[in-house]
């Protein structure tokens, strides 16, 4: 099986950048998107024809133009959820769970804390929250979790660790919080096949040419349970991929 995860930074924006061919080309069994930035009866504005042959998600926020998620899926999952049992979570359509036979699908677009730190707090509540609603869903069968994360979890994860340390992203709290989590019966799938390969990031700042620099952070996951850890073929991120600030990631896992 082949998932995809990308942080599109608007999907009506990326539908002009070679998006459809990224799309189509790669032939994902499940292609999850974050920052969608749109309401879901706005996709007649998209061409409809992208996504033949795929049943179509959409978790999208109160406030328009901002946030939300989709999963775009050829197999119809046995049931679909959205947001995470708490309400004060639910209003910035940040997460979309399919449940199919052998496991489920969670796509997340984590809360930014915001360059202040202004929303770390939040933060701090929503990482315990989303947690345990994944430890939840663990104890039924396994997670595969994918999406933009917001943090980069160890130094090698980002180009300049030391001058970020305390920055959005890379706060100790932030970091913590993803070590909890693959504590508690996950793991970081890219790390668990390359865990040594250094300069693999999968967003970029639009500042000082970073892309090009590649001076990037590593904010983008597929994270499952430890319990499927052997089915693990092969993750990926796909660099050259361009039309956003971040780049796709995938997963190839027998499952």
């Amino acid at each position: 099986m082949k998932l995809i995860s990308w942080n599109v930074n608007g999907l009506r924006a990326v539908v002009t950048k070679g998006f459809e061919d990224f799309f189509k080309n790669v032939d994902a069994d499940i292609f999850c998107i974050q920052e969608t930035k749109m309401q879901e009866e706005q996709l007649d504005m998209i061409t409809k024809s992208i996504f033949d042959g795929y049943n179509v998600y959409f978790n999208s926020a109160i406030k328009k133009g901002y946030s939300g998620t989709a999963i775009f899926t050829k197999q119809k999952p046995l049931n679909l959820s959205f947001g995470i049992e708490k309400e004060e979570h639910n209003m910035e359509g940040r997460v979309i769970t399919a449940e199919y036979e052998k496991f489920y699908l969670v796509n997340c677009y984590t809360p930014n804390v915001k360059r202040d730190l202004s929303r770390l707090d939040y933060r701090m509540k929503w990482e315990d929250d989303f947690r345990n609603y994944l430890l939840k869903l663990n104890k039924n069968k396994p997670v595969i979790l994918c999406g933009d994360l917001n943090v980069a979890h160890e130094e090698i994860d980002i180009k300049n660790a030391k001058s970020n340390i305390g920055n959005a992203g890379f706060t100790y709290e932030e970091r913590d919080k993803m070590t909890k989590l693959l504590n508690s019966g996950f793991i970081d799938t890219y790390r668990y096949i390359y865990p040594d390969k250094e300069d693999s990031y999968s967003w970029w700042s639009y500042m000082r040419n970073a892309r090009e620099k590649n001076i990037g952070w590593r904010i983008d996951y597929f994270i499952t349970s430890k319990s499927i850890k052997d089915n693990i073929l092969d993750a990926k991120i796909y660099k050259d991929v361009f039309g956003s600030d971040h780049c796709p990631i995938g997963l190839e896992i027998n499952i």
